[in-house]
């Protein structure tokens, strides 16, 4: 939510990402998971019940005593996210707080014995809720750039922080997507010149669409119409009713709305992924403790196995990393 030049891997895939449009055959493969995947699964496949925004922590910590001792006493990790960017983090049809990140939050807090609280915000002030410690943590789709590592204003490159630090924890690009059966020739970025395309703000995809409307009147060819957005579904809702020619996201969540809206009728992608890069979990400058016992707890669900079920589970294993780190965008 791929803030930066990035809710892409937008983000919220917030910039820059290579391409892995190969990945969609796996999203339709898991199309019908796609659609009825929420909540905690327990090992006989029954869904367990979940307390609203909230994940359940394990009896057994074996990482608790790497937390902070505020955060222990809490028993709480407050996460900043924008819970309106399917399928990484959403609200199901009941009002439940699921996705991919809220999955991976529940099996993290199995191996620190705190709950991770999901609170809404819009995307672009996640960071800012941080630096005020109305969070603990920020996930939401978010990718790890040097601006947002050093407080940089991603477009006047002027400084408007301290920064924060990143858990890196996967992999995604920016997709394009069009109506159904009207991409208006859009293949690739550059077709974008003269269209008019929705995004959602402070993301990567809103980064790269203002650089290249840049360019497009540098080449002398028509500027690119942004309309951008407080969520993704909004966004969304612009370009189904037609007020817009194109959308870009994430491909995680562009390729989920590709095969859940309409019934899979109203949206396709086209071109590639661009920009790949890291998802992160942001932590606030100086807090070095919550900032590495995320990333072991990260670690531990890595080779437990339980970080490659969630992704399965979610249709998204190309994005999968075989570690997390601290700090790796760029």
């Amino acid at each position: 939510m791929t803030a930066s030049t990035t809710r892409s891997a937008t983000a919220r895939t917030r910039t820059s990402k290579p391409s892995r449009i190969a990945a969609l055959a796996a999203v339709a493969v898991a199309g019908s998971m796609l659609l009825t995947a929420c909540g905690d699964q327990t090992e006989s496949g029954k869904v367990a019940p979940q307390e609203e925004g909230s994940s359940q922590a394990a009896v057994a910590a074996p990482l608790a005593d790497r937390l902070p001792k505020a955060i222990r006493d809490k028993g709480v990790i407050k996460v900043g996210s924008d819970i309106a960017y399917a399928p990484v983090e959403f609200k199901d049809k009941d009002g439940k707080t699921t996705g991919i990140d809220p999955d991976l939050a529940d099996a993290m807090s199995k191996q620190l014995g705190v709950k991770f609280e999901f609170q809404n915000g819009t995307f672009d002030t996640l960071i800012t809720g941080l630096r005020a410690k109305r969070y603990d943590i920020a996930m939401s789709a978010m990718t790890d750039t040097k601006d947002r590592q050093e407080g940089v204003d991603s477009e006047t490159k002027k400084k408007v922080g301290e920064g924060v630090d990143f858990v890196d924890y996967f992999s995604a690009g920016v997709s394009v997507y069009t109506k159904k059966g009207a991409d208006k020739g859009i293949k690739t970025w550059s077709d974008l010149c003269g269209k008019k395309l929705v995004v959602q703000r402070g993301t990567v995809s809103h980064d790269l669409a203002k650089a290249e409307s840049k360019k497009c009147t540098e080449g002398k060819k028509g500027e690119i119409a942004i309309q951008s957005f407080d969520n993704d579904q909004l966004a969304q809702t612009r370009l189904r009713s037609g007020g817009a020619d194109a959308g870009s996201s994430d491909f995680p969540v562009a390729a989920y709305a590709v095969q859940t809206s309409g019934g899979g009728n109203d949206f396709q992608i086209v071109g590639e992924q661009v920009e790949a890069a890291p998802y992160g979990i942001a932590v606030a400058k100086g807090n070095d403790q919550l900032r590495d016992a995320i990333k072991s707890a990260m670690d531990a669900i890595i080779a437990n196995g339980e970080y490659k079920k969630i992704l399965d589970k979610w249709g998204v294993a190309a994005g999968a990393v075989t570690e997390a780190k601290i700090n790796g965008g760029v």
